[in-house]
């Protein structure tokens, strides 16, 4: 390439994904590439798609119209999971020069020089642990490090496994060797992700799962934290929390999907477990971790949820110790089995139960902030302040979102004294 060419980078969905989209760019870089905002005229567009709900695939086509209107000589390319499953129909949207599954993320880079240089593509698998070393002062607090992929659990709503296919996991010393390398580049949050991080390492001989991993991880380390991303209720055991309780470094967060409270639905979901078993793994967490904030993922709509059903899921998160909701409308998947249950939820109600299990989730990560008035916390400021307010902002190790009333260091850790709470975030001063 005679000037440096300039690509810019979409993504949608998961850490994951986020993941994934930092070895691109950074891969992209070492070839030469200048990065630039997906706004501005590129020589290539790469959008990194999701497939978890129709909205996603909607932004994901958009997403591609969008950079075939800013620069329609600019090439583009697709992966991600809505690539993966539906790599026809993204391959007819205009100005998509090439469309790859997840398995050829890590081939990308080299792909899109020899795209841009007028040769073909070549396709080959890929390591799905493709990485590369961040280089430099970081340009954010937080680094996203991939060690599991794959998910074998087929939920009725989702179509997932057919994209990212059998559980596969990053040897331990290998996630060692790359928190080394994270720390060494500056990051002092590092957020271990997966498509199904608590089946870490059941693919891996001798077998060595999440608990251990984090044991090794956390031996005689500071100065740094490791964050978990989403655990599958049945995957959290009580080793697992009592290594998060012991560990000096892991943050007592935990990310448990729900889906919903009521029983019937929760079957008809697919998915192994009953609200019982959900409130009493909260009740351990909490017992044993008492400040842990425990968020839940929660879905208003499935096909066949009854007034009863959507008030018992309500009532649960109403009383479960949770700090914070994502909540998701059921969307009708193609290839998933609930996409043809009978008594499907029509959109009003399910916009209309989404609305108040929002509403839930916005008194419970007020009431989980206030808590801490009064308290200090241990708070990584971000590099960037609140747009709002212009004061400096971080997240505590429990995760709750904190803006400072003092000047502070980006990256650093504080230990900051909560001082008042109000829009589900607590305001604090430097202790």
């Amino acid at each position: 390439m005679d000037r440096a060419k300039t690509a810019a980078i979409v993504t949608f969905g998961c850490k994951v994904n986020q993941c994934e989209s930092d070895t691109i760019r950074l891969s992209l870089e070492e070839l030469g590439f200048r990065i630039v905002s997906a706004r501005e005229p590129a020589d290539v567009y790469i959008v990194n798609t999701c497939t978890v709900t129709a909205a996603t695939d909607y932004q994901s086509r958009q997403a591609v119209r969008r950079a075939s209107r800013t620069n329609p000589h600019g090439k583009i390319v697709v992966t991600g999971c809505y690539a993966d499953l539906s790599a026809s129909a993204v391959a007819d949207l205009p100005g998509v020069a090439h469309v790859s599954g997840n398995a050829g993320k890590g081939c990308l880079p080299e792909l899109i020089r020899r795209l841009l240089d007028g040769k073909l593509p070549s396709s080959k698998d890929a390591d799905v642990f493709a990485w590369r070393q961040p280089s430099g002062k970081p340009d954010r607090t937080r680094a996203f490090l991939k060690i599991q992929d794959g998910c074998e659990a087929f939920c009725s709503y989702c179509i997932i496994p057919l994209a990212r296919g059998k559980y596969r996991s990053l040897p331990a010393g290998s996630v060692e060797e790359r928190i080394s390398l994270l720390r060494h580049s500056g990051f002092r949050e590092i957020v271990l992700t997966g498509i199904h991080l608590g089946m870490y390492g059941r693919d891996l001989q001798p077998h060595a799962g999440l608990p251990e991993l984090l044991e090794r991880i956390g031996s005689g380390a500071s100065g740094f934290r490791i964050r978990l991303s989403s655990i599958e209720p049945q995957e959290i055991s009580e080793r697992l929390i009592s290594v998060v309780g012991d560990s000096g470094v892991v943050c007592p967060h935990f990310h448990i999907p729900l889906q919903s409270g009521s029983d019937g639905v929760l079957k008809r979901m697919g998915r192994p477990y009953d609200s019982a078993f959900y409130l009493r793994l909260l009740e351990k967490i909490t017992a044993r971790l008492p400040d842990a904030a425990v968020g839940a993922d929660v879905m208003a709509g499935f096909p066949g949820e009854s007034e009863d059903d959507f008030r018992k899921t309500a009532d649960l998160l109403r009383q479960a110790p949770i700090a914070y909701l994502h909540v998701f409308p059921f969307s009708k998947r193609p290839g998933a089995a609930a996409a043809d249950f009978p008594d499907q939820v029509p959109e009003r109600v399910k916009k209309e139960r989404a609305a108040v299990l929002r509403s839930i989730g916005r008194e419970k990560r007020n009431r989980f902030a206030s808590r801490f008035v009064g308290r200090e916390l241990s708070v990584l400021v971000e590099s960037k302040r609140d747009r709002e307010t212009g004061k400096w902002k971080g997240f505590s190790e429990n995760y709750i979102p904190v803006l400072l009333d003092a000047d502070a260091r980006a990256n650093e850790m504080v230990r900051v004294l909560g001082e008042t709470a109000s829009d589900e975030r607590l305001f604090g001063r430097i202790a």
